[in-house]
């Protein structure tokens, strides 16, 4: 007998995006599934649509819960989990058809406790893979819990998202996403992958990661911040852990600071008072010892520690400067990502 698979799919504000989700769930090729569908207080019409598809099918749970935030829906859609994989799905997002069949059929064959599928990057005109690190000819790749945490880590290979993999379900049954925080996975991830003993990367993309045109910077704000605290409290976990991972932690933080460092200064006025910066350029200095010997090796990182700590301009020049001769091609390109236009508009 076929195992279950339950997908729990937190909704809010997506009433021009959710039929597309949901549409993607129900039409798996894979039979044996139950699709938990959760309005955090959606203030459109997400509820009454999402009602209509429960009256359609059987398979379908709806909950309706007051708006408490991302990690909140999920943490309420996985009380009524009853399968034994779970698979997360954003609801601006989207799968292939064949995804599930194809991520139960790795996990089965390899016993693995995670299955992670590659994904795209989606406009409304056009797709992006991440070609740098995959290859979509390439056989699955098995890691084993060191190398997973590793790769956690970098956040490279393996990503800190949650949606896009399958999950056996007694893996995280037990662990809730941080509530009122952006970047909940950063919080959680790691927690779930100390658990795991097989982890298996499938290069084929069947994941569609929805990228809604407002940018970062437009809409940037001291919450996003959170992400920090999040890369701080698993830093903690890694010296606990996994100590010989400290060096790779400590690089993703102060990239990480050095990145919302510029980000604050390019919005000044949600921090007029200057005190989020004052608290990055703090932490960086009381921790340079610790960020010289990470970053030692690593070219770019390096040189933005020296030129951050002599001024944080200094590194804002530096990288206006480096962004400038790759546009006048004195420097090379960064390594892009493979485009795939799209014949229609998502």
């Amino acid at each position: 007998m076929l195992p279950k698979v339950s997908v729990v799919v937190p909704i809010y504000k997506v009433q021009k995006y959710i039929r597309r989700c949901i549409d993607s769930i129900v039409e798996q090729t894979f039979p044996n599934v139950e699709i938990i569908l959760v309005n955090d207080g959606s203030p459109d019409n997400c509820g009454q649509i999402i009602d209509e598809y429960a009256k359609k099918d059987h398979r379908i749970k709806v909950v309706h819960k007051e708006n408490g935030g991302l990690s909140d829906a999920r943490n309420k859609g996985m009380e009524y989990v009853t399968g034994e994989y779970t698979l997360f799905v954003d609801s601006d997002d989207w799968i292939e058809r064949n995804m599930i069949e194809e991520l139960v059929k790795i996990s089965l064959d390899n016993q693995a406790d995670v299955v992670q599928s590659s994904f795209y990057y989606a406009y409304h005109d056009y797709l992006l893979y991440d070609n740098r690190y995959f290859s979509k000819n390439h056989p699955n790749k098995l890691l084993n819990n060191h190398e997973l945490m590793y790769e956690l880590i970098c956040n490279e290979k393996v990503k800190n998202f949650a949606w896009g993999k399958l999950y056996k379900t007694n893996l995280i049954k037990d662990l809730q996403f941080k509530k009122g925080v952006l970047f909940e996975d950063v919080f959680w991830s790691h927690l779930v992958m100390q658990r795991v003993h097989t982890y298996v990367i499938t290069h084929i993309p069947m994941y569609y990661y929805f990228q809604r045109s407002e940018s970062i910077v437009f809409n940037y704000s001291l919450r996003n911040l959170d992400i920090i605290e999040g890369l701080k409290e698993r830093h903690k976990f890694v010296e606990q852990y996994y100590p010989n991972l400290i060096n790779e932690s400590f690089k993703v933080i102060l990239s990480n600071c050095l990145i919302h460092y510029n980000l604050l200064l390019l919005n000044r006025g949600i921090d007029k008072d200057g005190n989020s910066k004052k608290l990055i350029r703090s932490f960086i200095k009381l921790k340079y010892k610790e960020f010289q010997l990470a970053v030692e090796g690593n070219k770019e990182l390096k040189i933005q520690l020296q030129f951050f700590s002599v001024h944080p301009i200094i590194n804002i020049c530096f990288l206006a400067i480096r962004k400038l001769f790759r546009k006048i091609k004195l420097l090379p390109q960064p390594i892009g990502l493979e485009k795939k236009n799209l014949s229609f508009k998502v």
